[in-house]
């Protein structure tokens, strides 16, 4: 990295991970004016950045013509991808009473808990660690890389992918479902938490415990869905939104922004369902009130 360091020389690193999700002691990566503010102001210890600036208290910067390109350098220099030799990586530890069915690929550094039962077909990306009485049905993948991209002149470049997949007690992920990990944290499926077919969700997604999502259900990255939530068919969340406790969302809605627990939301954008009825209600009587309109005119 051709970078230039401000602070102090000896400043600890812990880790490092992206903007939405970094934590005190990890470096993050910005280079867009709209972030400056956030990534300075967050837990981050170490901000890369494209821009001058004064050092925060407590942070030290490095300057970079590419953050972007840097941060990259930064996630195959300290977790290179290392191909895995077997169908199921000799690393691996697999709780007792764990049924594994045929055709499951099991990557390096894969813990999986007691009496769980992996179907046919799942893979499992490397570092994912999946608690005890897991139910994973056939065709799914956990891990799989980040939809993450900085468009550049010459295409799409890829932020490469480090983190994992955290898969608490009890929960249950139905036939071809995807589960992507985390950039360079974790996307976290939270205690009893249970998934129908073809849901997927997205990088560095933090997911509650007892949640309960229908078929094809698409949750973006960075999105933070709380305790009890209920999320209908074909349901879209959009990324970075919170969902809070115990929030119902009907099939087919679109949710574009933070939504409060304990109510029941329908429609794209996403709002109280009782309101959004009203709205569809008014709107099917609409052509007679202006026909009338004209008539007495």
């Amino acid at each position: 990295m051709d970078c230039d360091f401000k602070g102090d020389p000896n400043f600890p690193v812990h880790g490092f991970n992206e903007i939405h999700r970094v934590e005190h002691g990890d470096i993050v990566f910005v280079d867009h004016p709209k972030y400056y503010d956030k990534a300075l102001n967050s837990a981050a210890s170490i901000v890369i950045i494209n821009q001058e600036r004064d050092v925060p208290e407590g942070k030290a910067l490095l300057l970079s013509d590419d953050p972007f390109r840097d941060f990259n350098k930064l996630a195959i220099a300290f977790k290179p991808f290392i191909p895995p030799s077997n169908q199921i990586s000799s690393d691996a530890k697999i709780g007792e009473h764990t049924v594994i069915m045929p055709g499951v690929f099991i990557g390096n550094r894969v813990q999986i808990g007691k009496n769980c039962r992996i179907h046919a077909n799942v893979n499992i990306v490397g570092d994912t660690k999946i608690g005890n009485d897991v139910i994973i049905q056939a065709n799914t993948v956990i891990g799989s890389d980040a939809f993450y991209y900085k468009k550049r002149t010459e295409g799409y470049e890829r932020l490469i992918s480090t983190g994992n997949v955290i898969i608490e007690n009890n929960v249950e992920i139905g036939a071809s479902c995807t589960i992507d990990r985390g950039v360079s944290g974790s996307t976290i499926i939270g205690e009893g938490s249970k998934f129908d077919n073809q849901v997927q969700i997205g990088h560095d997604t933090h997911i509650g415990k007892h949640c309960l999502f229908a078929a094809q259900v698409g949750v973006a990255g960075c999105v933070n869905i709380k305790d009890k939530v209920t999320l209908w068919g074909q349901v879209g969340i959009n990324s970075g939104v919170t969902l809070g406790e115990g929030a119902v969302i009907l099939g087919q809605s679109g949710v574009s922004k933070s939504l409060e627990g304990g109510k029941t939301y329908f429609g794209s954008p996403a709002e109280e369902s009782r309101r959004k009825y009203r709205e569809l209600a008014s709107m099917r009587i609409l052509p007679e009130i202006i026909e009338g309109m004209e008539l007495r005119s």
